[in-house]
């Protein structure tokens, strides 16, 4: 999510806008230009209207994520529209409904709201033929409306597409998990996701709808993306940290200079460091924190300097939730303990490897095993 800036916070959650948006609100805006400079005006109003509705759409999915408890760390305004994204994924079936829905459902009542205003102004109740510009239309109120009920229309068909990680795939998943594993329904839902993935990326071809084709090609992957997330989720729940950690790690002073940690780096292959006092961590020091010490000329800084405050877990917690308490801090390193007792390091890179050696176990166990050939009988031929 690169390129997004910060353009609003409600009830601490970020709206973010990519600096791609500015595309569609470029090619709308153009489409209105013909208008003159009041054409532009009014084209520039209506990305405006259309920014709320999608921020709307997302702030939905975000407060009923909120409702169950679920972080929220972000909502960014893309081309394809939004995405709000959760310090962590829900696996219960009734609370992705739930979520999935929300989003949706602020549009329906948009609708709801807009469709009286056509009456009241006397206009009948249509869906422009454009969402670009309408032939012929000229800007005005009736024209705004028309064209934002046709948005909201068409955000609300589009999203309930059973396309997975859409909202009507993340539908489709909640359904599907109310009688299968989660990791079922998931692969069942993202396989869905990646056929009407498919189809839209045909017709895109076919109609030269390029955006559309984006969309499929975004989609596609992102299915694939969350089928393996929720196999490593599978993976890595059903092991300890203590499995995957680094037990006897090089641990530094808080005395010991950054150029200590430096030559560490380079004579083993640990990235991360305890910065310990006796018995104690005091803190953590990264790859990336000793690499921006040395280009600010701090070799002689001590590593305390430098150290950051260290995610703690225990080494039997699971590896998904060690995996999940970096994500949620956003930090690369966990000191990992037996009780009060330092036992070692754990980072992301070391997760990431197990799960992959521990699937390739996992496999191997699953896979039936084969009875060797018998022995072929040699039948004497009697004279």
């Amino acid at each position: 999510m690169g390129w997004s800036y910060r353009i609003a916070s409600f009830r601490g959650i970020e709206l973010k806008l990519h600096a791609t948006f500015l595309f569609v609100v470029l090619m709308v805006v153009a489409n209105w230009g013909a208008a003159g400079a009041t054409g532009l005006a009014y084209g520039f109003g209506l990305m405006t209207l259309l920014f709320g509705c999608v921020a709307l759409h997302e702030f939905g999915h975000a407060l009923a994520a909120r409702y169950f408890g679920l972080p929220v760390r972000e909502i960014v305004l893309l081309p394809i529209g939004g995405v709000a994204l959760l310090g962590r994924p829900t696996r219960n079936a009734v609370q992705e409904l739930v979520i999935a829905a929300a989003g949706p459902a602020v549009n329906v009542v948009i609708i709801a709201l807009l469709a009286p205003l056509l009456w009241l102004i006397g206009e009948p109740v249509t869906m422009p033929g454009s969402l670009m510009r309408p032939d012929g239309a000229v800007p005005s109120l009736a024209a705004a409306v028309h064209w934002l009920l046709g948005v909201n229309i068409s955000l609300v068909l589009f999203n309930l597409l059973p396309a997975f990680p859409m909202d009507g795939g993340r539908i489709l998943r909640g359904l599907l998990g109310l009688w299968l594993d989660w990791r079922v329904a998931t692969r069942w839902a993202a396989r869905t996701g990646q056929v009407m993935a498919g189809a839209m990326g045909l017709w895109a071809l076919f109609t030269g709808h390029v955006m559309l084709g984006i969309i499929a090609i975004m989609v596609f992957f992102a299915a694939a993306s969350a089928e393996s997330e929720e196999r490593a989720h599978g993976t890595l729940s059903g092991r300890r940290t203590v499995d995957a950690c680094t037990r006897t790690p090089i641990v530094l002073a808080d005395a010991d200079r950054v150029e200590t940690a430096v030559s560490h780096l380079l004579s083993s292959y640990q990235t991360d460091f305890a910065v310990m006092r006796g018995g104690d961590v005091l803190g953590v020091i990264e790859r990336t924190d000793i690499l921006i010490a040395i280009a600010n000329g701090g070799h002689s800084q001590t590593v305390a300097d430098i150290m950051r405050m260290p995610v703690r877990v225990q080494a039997d917690d699971s590896l998904s939730n060690t995996r999940q308490r970096l994500l949620d801090a956003e930090v690369q390193v966990a000191a990992v303990y037996r009780g009060q007792t330092f036992a070692g390091l754990i980072n992301l890179t070391d997760i990431e490897e197990a799960e992959a050696i521990f699937s390739l176990m996992d496999r191997r166990i699953d896979m039936p095993t084969r009875r060797p050939p018998e022995p072929r009988r040699r039948v004497a031929l009697e004279a």
